[in-house]
């Protein structure tokens, strides 16, 4: 495979490893992963967000988003209510239980983070998110690219589901 090859899986192992550690620590939370980073986004928004935007920001499906926010909603973590003046578009919110909760696991779990990144040097920061974002943007080309040339999304079948 070579030495490029093996640096590929070693970068893929390090997202998983990462990822791992997240939904090991949304677990220890009793959350799901989506509900989680649901709770997380909402405390950087402040403590509400638009669902639009919640279902925007991740990977996760509309249907796995709403089911997580229905299961915070149902541990009265969130309120899930409609936007001022529409009949359509929802908006979460922390509840006071919501708040609490938050401040004991996800804004703890907001300063490891920031503390464990502050174990980088300020230009290993600067260079660690330069190369992320490098990567990222020759990586959304690439699959783009694919995409393009295939002339759709997925090949035959339904989206999402696994192709050989």
């Amino acid at each position: 495979m070579g030495q490029e090859g093996d640096r590929l899986i070693e970068l893929d192992y390090l997202y998983n490893t990462a990822d791992k550690l997240y939904t090991q620590f949304a677990r220890s939370c009793g959350l799901s992963s989506c509900a989680y980073w649901m709770l997380y986004d909402l405390e950087l928004a402040g403590g509400t967000a638009p669902l639009r935007r919640l279902c925007e920001s991740w990977a996760y499906s509309k249907q796995t988003i709403n089911s997580a926010l229905k299961t915070l909603e149902a541990r009265q973590l969130i309120a899930l209510d409609f936007c001022e003046g529409s009949r359509k578009n929802k908006v979460a919110a922390l509840t006071e239980a919501g708040r609490a909760f938050s401040r004991r696991h996800i804004v703890p779990a907001m300063q490891a983070e920031r503390r464990a990144f502050r174990r980088l040097s300020e230009p290993d920061r600067e260079q660690l998110l330069a190369l992320v974002r490098e990567y990222t943007a020759a990586l959304e080309a690439e699959f783009k690219s694919m995409q393009d040339a295939r002339g759709r999304k997925c090949p035959a079948g339904k989206e999402g589901e696994a192709h050989e």
